[in-house]
């Protein structure tokens, strides 16, 4: 039984508990909006060493790492310490996007190793497979594909990227509209060149049944992708991008009444004055369902930063109710990703998640600043540290930065604003400081 379905039956779960205690809010809170859709929990029943975690309204905003090789750098040991460097950034959930080596290996290695929810995009496997064995990517068969899914399923995955909404008549009107940078999500370049080679409809959508049984079977929530997201400010909110999300709304219904939790996932690059309509279009079409974005991105000429670029967009989108954050590290359109790299990208992504959060009112978020504060103004470095969203970095400025038993900071030093106010403040008339 899926949490949707135990939701609906008034079944509290051991992973409804669990969020309800993470998220310090009512259990009762959490099988309400599962049983609406409005909050997944990705827990694969096969996931042996998941903590799981909720992703949806009122929920903590979540925040997602991507790993995985390519055929030009394929390293499983590289890409677990990026693993462990994203857990102990605080990332809530992690997706291994591998193209490169043995990726049966490779994603195994990722579920065993990770305590956090897992996700996979399947359409990449197939269609590396499809190369190696038939000698071209459109010579995919939806066999192929849908036997990748299901082996992803039985592995432990608890999310699947599927891009189901890129679909012959969406594909069409990208053409007639045209765009800048057309199609830069890769699962969505894949299934349209393939579908155009073939002269057939998205085997994901075709077959959006047989995707459902699989999910039904081990409890996998589709992450209903954005093939069709735009990959530049330019190509932003255009009609394919909308016509794509109609699709999705769609499917979610779909999914739903089968017992199969669903999220969506949304763009990609958008100007700042658009993120906020972006994230209320797709709660009205996908009837609340969490959604999930990729930075949004708010500017297109910061390579280098673009795991800043995605955090401005990040918390305004989360602001605006998006639920789950992809991260962007600042190798994002220059290369993959260091160890450092994910680690910033996750820490970037946090800051805009809390920042939402804060916004939001979000159980527990006010509680942590207002301790920071406290912590400030007492000039109590080890609490402030402590509390810290990366503890070891400030840790590390605080040690290299100053003297040793020094009270203050080498900004200030004796002139320190809290450190004069707490003489000068409230001392009796004539006591000299």
């Amino acid at each position: 039984m899926t949490q949707l379905l135990a939701a609906r039956a008034g079944e509290i779960t051991p992973a409804m508990r669990r969020v309800a205690e993470k998220e310090k809010v009512p259990v009762e809170e959490v099988l309400r909006k599962v049983a609406e859709g409005r909050v997944v929990i990705p827990a694969n029943k096969n996931h042996a060493n998941l903590d799981p975690c909720g992703i949806g309204e009122g929920l903590r905003t979540k925040v997602n790492a991507n790993l995985g090789t390519s055929p030009a750098a394929c390293d499983m040991e590289l890409e677990l310490a990026k693993l462990r460097a994203a857990l102990e950034a605080g990332a809530d959930a992690v997706m291994d996007l591998s193209t490169g080596g043995d990726l049966d290996d490779i994603r195994r290695a990722v579920l065993g190793a990770s305590p956090v929810p897992v996700g996979t995009v399947p359409v990449y496997q197939a269609a590396v497979e499809a190369r190696e064995r038939r000698g071209s990517i459109v010579a995919m068969t939806p066999d192929d594909l849908f036997g990748v899914i299901e082996k992803h399923a039985a592995d432990g995955v608890d999310f699947i990227t599927v891009h189901c909404g890129v679909t012959l008549e969406v594909v069409g009107r990208l053409q007639r509209e045209g765009r800048v940078t057309d199609i830069v999500s890769r699962g969505g370049a894949l299934l349209a060149g393939w579908m155009l080679h073939n002269g057939k409809e998205n085997p994901l959508y075709e077959q959006f049944d047989r995707l459902l049984e699989i999910c039904l079977r081990y409890d996998v929530v589709l992450s209903l992708g954005d093939g069709l997201r735009p990959g530049c400010i330019a190509d932003a909110t255009d009609r394919a991008q909308i016509q794509e999300l109609i699709v999705l709304g769609e499917l979610v219904d779909r999914a739903r009444a089968a017992g199969v939790q669903a999220m969506v996932e949304g763009p990609g690059h958008v100007p700042l004055d658009q993120v906020a309509a972006n994230v209320q279009v797709q709660k009205s079409l996908c009837r609340g369902a969490p959604f999930y974005v990729l930075g949004p991105l708010v500017t297109d000429v910061a390579p280098g930063y673009d795991h800043i670029t995605a955090a401005i967009g990040g918390a305004v989108a989360a602001m605006a109710g998006a639920d789950f954050l992809c991260y962007v590290t600042p190798a994002e359109h220059l290369g993959l990703p260091t160890v450092e790299d994910v680690r910033e990208g996750v820490i970037a992504a946090r800051i805009a998640a809390h920042a939402a959060d804060l916004a939001k009112g979000v159980p527990g978020a006010r509680e942590w600043d207002l301790a920071m504060s406290r912590a400030r103004k007492a000039l109590d470095w080890e609490a402030q540290i402590r509390l810290a969203i990366d503890p070891a970095k400030a840790a590390r400025y605080r040690r290299e930065r100053n003297p040793a038993g020094t009270k203050a900071c080498s900004m200030c030093g004796e002139y320190c604003a809290m450190d004069v106010v707490a003489r000068y403040l409230g001392r009796e008339k004539g006591e000299k400081c």
